[in-house]
């Protein structure tokens, strides 16, 4: 009788952790719905302003940097920009090396990564960690910064370390990964000259090095504008006039053919929700004030879709798109992949681009401790197979990849190495190399080109 309660135990106990198993593996993949209208990842997002305490990342706030900032970061800036033109080296026959580039694969890069040997001080990488914007549940949770090199404000930890964005090296490695995994257009992160975000420094100056290596491996540059401050129609114009003026002549500078024959540059707007119809009507409408429409200046113009309302908002607002950035399946309602469908037969009702944006996972408790809720496990990058198979139910024109280095919130497939430093352990993408997601978006590029052909038969 003894041996049969053991056996009955050991049977009980296997079963319940069969059962957990399976209950994990689901939570990995979340349920569409799972995360949206949730307070913890809807507080993430500048339309609920009103009730919630400005949040310190990237999406919102930004800090105007004026010209005499420190002498010495000045001076390491401007010998790193030279080192680079110096050293840049001519194009060459790196065709038969890699796979050919994709340029209906657009993949958002970021260039405010900083560290001591060329910025004077570490940028970035010593993220602060974010309150909760609710005192009570924000006591909860450590504060500070992150310390690098070993303590970096990410839960991955990159193969190049806690590299500057200016170092020629990693700007060239970059661009081989991007390459490599047969992108095409680099989506880059930009603010106006002496502008940043509240945790950057200005990076414009590192524009025309990041066309050279970019045009070296024959990939293309647009622009992801960022929520700078005081941010509309007219200062918007500005901005496109000054990137196409100064920018717009270099052969890696990204312009898109439309269906009537025209190539126009292209423009991601991020955050576009918060700035009202009517002042972006003025810029993209041929009848609005500030109108760019039929001048040298005309792009095609990319909205953030994140409410399904926005995207009667972005219609009226006269923007010739959108896309969903977030990496985050559930999180909101256009990065929910069973939205896409109705997403893209709006957009081809009104004569609208959908690019669907797909991302290998995510996860920002490195910096928002207290966000465990909206993180989508990799699962050895089922996650990530997931959304492209997602996004090519829907046959869009262009996808876009969220993202190739943004740390913080975990949905970079930049290489990636196992590291464990005193108290932190960070994650990896064991059980494969470091380039695996790298690899598996060539894989996904050579599918979509391949069925792109089928669809346009």
């Amino acid at each position: 009788m003894a041996r049969f309660r053991r056996r009955t135990c050991i049977i009980l106990l296997l079963f319940i952790l069969f059962i957990c198993s399976i209950m994990m593996a689901l939570k990995t993949l979340r349920p569409d719905r799972a995360g949206f209208g949730d307070p913890f990842g809807l507080g993430l997002l500048p339309e609920l302003q009103q009730r919630t305490v400005h949040l310190d990342n990237k999406q919102n706030s930004l800090n105007r940097v004026q010209g005499d900032t420190v002498t010495r970061v000045g001076n390491l800036h401007s010998i790193a920009v030279n080192t680079m033109k110096a050293s840049m080296p001519p194009v060459n026959k790196l065709e038969e090396e890699l796979s050919s580039p994709n340029y209906n694969f657009h993949i958002f890069y970021y260039s405010w990564f900083g560290n001591p040997q060329f910025d004077g001080k570490y940028i970035h990488w010593n993220h602060p960690l974010l309150p909760h914007w609710d005192p009570k549940i924000a006591n909860n949770y450590p504060k500070g910064r992150h310390n690098p090199p070993e303590d970096i404000g990410a839960n991955f930890y990159p193969e190049l370390g806690s590299y500057s964005s200016k170092d020629p090296s990693v700007i060239e490695a970059h661009m081989k990964q991007m390459r490599s995994a047969s992108t095409g257009v680099i989506v880059l992160s930009w603010y106006p000259p002496g502008m940043a975000d509240e945790n950057g420094e200005p990076t414009d100056d590192l524009v025309p090095v990041i066309l050279d290596y970019a045009h070296k491996y024959n990939l293309k540059v647009t622009f992801h504008i960022e929520p700078y401050k005081d941010r509309d129609d007219r200062s918007m114009y500005h901005n496109v006039k000054y990137i196409i003026d100064k920018y717009g002549g270099h052969p890696a500078f990204y312009r898109h053919k439309t269906s009537t024959g025209r190539f126009l540059p292209m423009f991601y707007v991020y955050d576009s929700y918060v700035t009202i119809p009517e002042i972006w009507a003025n810029l993209l409408t041929v009848s609005g004030s500030q109108t760019i429409r039929n001048t040298p200046y005309d792009a095609l113009f990319i909205a953030l879709l994140v409410e399904e309302r926005h995207k009667h908002d972005i219609h009226r607002s006269g923007f010739d798109g959108m896309y969903t950035y977030f990496a985050t399946n559930g999180f909101s309602y256009g990065s929910s992949h069973h939205n896409w469908a109705s997403l893209k037969a709006f957009c081809d009702s009104n004569n609208l681009m959908f690019i669907p944006s797909v991302g290998p996972g995510y996860i920002d408790t490195s910096i928002r401790p207290w966000n465990n809720h909206n993180t989508r496990n990799r699962v050895n990058g089922k996650y990530y197979e997931t959304a492209f198979s997602a996004a090519l139910l829907v046959r869009p024109e262009i996808i876009s990849i969220t993202s190739f280095n943004e740390w913080h919130e975990g949905t970079q497939i930049e290489k990636a190495v196992p590291k464990r430093t005193g108290q932190v352990v960070y994650l990896d993408y064991k059980p494969y190399k470091p380039n695996v997601y790298l690899e598996l978006t060539q894989k996904w590029s050579e599918k979509y080109r391949k069925e792109q052909e089928q669809w346009l038969m």
